[in-house]
């Protein structure tokens, strides 16, 4: 019985967490509309919280942005033109995924270059620790390996 509560416990709270960022005056009346502004809210940035979407955030920019996109659906924009309409407004940022142009490539394949930038890195330190070889280890002198002996053997007084 505890497991079964337990269980619709956390059912509760998981399907409140999928729901935290849009307020139930914010949902539109009309179910497509409201399907196509959750799409569009996940495809788009908040600019508060950065790496979360507008459906997600509890930010009150995010708010305002959920609320702009459904006001663009309902004026009769398609999902295109709401967002080329919040591009035009906040630029590419505002989408999670930006698309692929000159001006972003760095953002596209900076962390491809810092991961070949890294393995070159750690293969030419490699390279030369392994030409370095083993460090040379001078012989020992006659009294020294005598003095090693003794304290091998557990004779710790000095020589002489």
């Amino acid at each position: 019985m505890k497991r079964l509560l337990a269980l619709l416990l956390l059912a509760l709270i998981w399907s409140g967490a999928a729901e935290a960022g849009v307020k139930p005056d914010e949902i539109l009346d009309d179910p497509v509309l409201e399907a196509r502004a959750r799409m569009l809210g996940k495809e788009l940035r908040c600019l508060v919280c950065q790496n979360q979407s507008i459906d997600d955030s509890d930010a009150p920019l995010a708010a305002d942005l959920r609320r702009l996109v459904r006001k663009r659906l309902l004026a009769g924009d398609t999902d295109e033109e709401v967002k080329a309409f919040l591009v035009a407004r906040y630029g590419d940022f505002i989408l999670l995924r930006p698309p692929i142009r000159p001006s972003t490539w760095l953002l596209w394949g900076g962390p491809f270059a810092v991961l070949i930038l890294g393995g070159v890195s750690v293969g030419l330190y490699m390279r030369r620790r392994s030409a370095r070889g083993e460090p040379e280890v001078d012989e020992l002198s006659p009294e020294e390996r005598a003095r090693l002996e003794r304290l091998l053997a557990g004779d710790s007084r000095p020589a002489g």
